[in-house]
């Protein structure tokens, strides 16, 4: 049986119509994603947390380039990704930034000085000093 041309028109539409919706279904994860990863600002610091998806890890990669400071959180020997951690930026012994990092890697843009990293998570501080410019990526582990 040979297909006529109303049947080729219909799939021709059908499958028009099932490539937009994924165009569209794909689009608005885009958004979701990058709404997700939006810089946030605590003093004079900005900063943007996340990484544990790969398209998370890709998308903080290309806005590394922004920053001048990388934290990294793991734990055990072999470097699992950790998120939920409690950070705090000192300078001169005064807080100058105080946010929670929902994933394992923060990216941070601060003015250039030395700082105080403290890292807490689940009531286990680590503490490093950086200084941005040199110290660009930093990784604490538990």
């Amino acid at each position: 049986m040979m297909p006529t041309q109303r049947t080729l028109q219909t799939r021709s539409r059908m499958t028009l119509m099932s490539t937009a919706l994924a165009m569209m279904l794909s689009a608005g994860a885009s958004v979701a994603f990058a709404d997700n990863l939006t810089p946030q600002t605590s003093g004079q610091i900005s900063y943007v947390c996340g990484g544990i998806a790969q398209d998370e890890q890709q998308a903080l990669n290309a806005q590394a380039r922004n920053y001048n400071l990388s934290l990294l959180f793991t734990q055990g020997p072999r470097g699992e990704y950790l998120s939920d951690v409690n950070v705090q930026i000192t300078r001169h012994g005064k807080e100058v930034a105080n946010f929670h990092a929902d994933g394992p890697r923060c990216l941070i843009k601060a003015p250039p000085a030395s700082y105080n990293v403290i890292a807490t998570y689940e009531g286990a501080t680590k503490r490093a000093t950086v200084q941005t410019g040199s110290t660009r990526d930093v990784q604490l582990r538990w």
